[in-house]
C-alpha cells in the first residue's frame, strides 16, 4: 500500500504570501514530492503516496482513526504555543486560532500497556489514550507544540528572531539522520523556541540563539519495532520554505511591525546563503515514514 499521511494544517500563508506560493497544501505538496524516494517497483517513477489534509485552526477537524495513516505531520504556523491552559492566542491580535485539541494525535514514549500519553497542546494525559505507533514529522509550531504535549516547553526568546537561512550545528546524532554532515542550513521564522530537549527526546542540531534546533524521540523497545527506530522527528527550522516564500513573509511581517527592523535587515543580509536541509531533511522525513531510520 502506498504510505499515507495525515497533514495538520496547523497555521497558513495569507496575503501577498499565499498569492505568491499558494498555502500550505501546495508548500507540503511541493516539498514531499520533491523529497520522495524513488518507487521499488516502477522503474523511474516515484513512490506513490497520498496526503490528507486536516485544518487543525478553522475547521478543527482531526483523523478520525489515527493509525489508519503511516504518518501524521504538524505543519509550522504563525501561532506560538505558550499559553499553559485553555486557547492558545496568536500574539498579535489576541484571537484565539487553536484550542486544546490541536492534536488529536496519540503516541507513546513508553510501554504501549503501561505509559499511553495523548498528544495534546497543554499536558500529557497518562490514563485514557490509546496507542497508534504512527510517524509523526513536526515542523517549527510542530516541533514547539510536540515539545509542549510530551514534557517539554516553548517560551519566548528575548524578542530574538531566527529569520532566513540559518546555519545549525549537528550533534552526533543528528550527523547520523542527516547523513555525516556537521552542519545543515535551513530556512527560519520563529522567535519563540524550545530551551530544553523534553523527557525521553535527544537533540538533533543547535544554534547559539536556540539550542534546540531539533529532536527525536525513538519506539520503545516493547513496541515491535526496532529499538533504532524513530518514532517522532522534528525540526524547528523550515525545510519545506525557499527563499521566495521567506523573502515574502518577511516583507508581510516587517510591514506589520510584527518582525523588527534589525531581523530583517540581518535576513537580507544572508537572503540568497544556499540552503541545503530542505532536500536533506526532507529525505530524513520520508526515512522516517518509510520506517527505514
Amino acid at each position: 500500500m502506498p504510505p499515507k499521511i495525515a497533514l495538520l494544517l496547523c497555521g497558513n500563508l495569507t496575503g501577498k504570501p499565499y498569492a505568491d506560493s499558494g498555502g500550505y497544501e501546495a508548500i507540503y505538496s511541493r516539498f514531499l514530492h520533491a523529497t520522495v524516494p524513488a518507487s521499488p517497483d516502477t522503474e523511474g517513477s516515484s513512490l506513490p503516496f497520498t496526503v490528507d489534509y486536516y485544518d487543525v485552526v478553522h475547521e478543527m477537524v482531526y483523523p478520525k482513526h489515527d493509525d489508519e495513516y503511516d504518518c501524521i505531520m504538524l505543519t509550522g504556523s504563525g501561532t506560538v504555543p505558550l499559553c499553559l491552559d485553555g486557547p492558545i492566542h496568536n500574539r498579535a491580535d489576541g484571537v484565539p486560532v487553536i484550542e486544546q485539541r490541536l492534536l488529536h494525535t496519540r503516541m507513546s514514549s513508553g510501554s504501549p500497556s503501561s505509559r499511553p500519553i495523548q498528544l495534546q497542546t497543554a499536558y500529557q494525559d497518562n490514563r485514557h489514550a490509546t496507542i497508534h505507533l504512527t510517524s509523526v514529522p513536526g515542523i517549527c509550531f510542530g516541533h514547539q507544540i510536540i515539545a509542549r504535549a510530551m514534557g517539554g516547553e516553548c517560551v519566548p526568546n528575548g524578542g530574538i528572531w531566527e529569520v532566513g537561512p540559518t546555519r545549525i550545528q549537528l550533534t552526533d546524532l543528528g550527523k547520523q539522520i542527516f547523513g555525516s554532515l556537521d552542519t545543515l542550513t535551513i530556512q527560519q521564522m520563529h522567535r519563540d523556541h524550545v530551551p530544553a530537549v523534553p523527557p525521553n527526546f535527544h537533540l538533533l542540531a543547535s544554534t547559539d540563539i536556540s539550542p534546540n534546533q531539533g529532536t527525536v524521540l525513538f519506539y520503545p523497545e516493547d513496541s515491535g519495532k526496532s529499538k533504532a527506530h524513530i518514532h517522532i522527528l522534528t525540526v524547528q527550522g523550515h525545510p519545506e520554505f525557499t527563499e521566495p516564500v521567506v523573502t515574502s513573509i518577511i516583507e508581510q511581517r516587517a510591514a506589520s511591525g510584527v518582525i523588527n527592523a534589525q531581523a530583517v535587515k540581518d535576513a537580507e543580509a544572508r537572503r540568497f546563503v544556499e540552503t541545503n536541509a530542505g532536500t536533506i531533511v526532507g529525505k530524513a522525513i520520508w526515512e522516517v515514514i518509510l520506517d527505514k531510520i
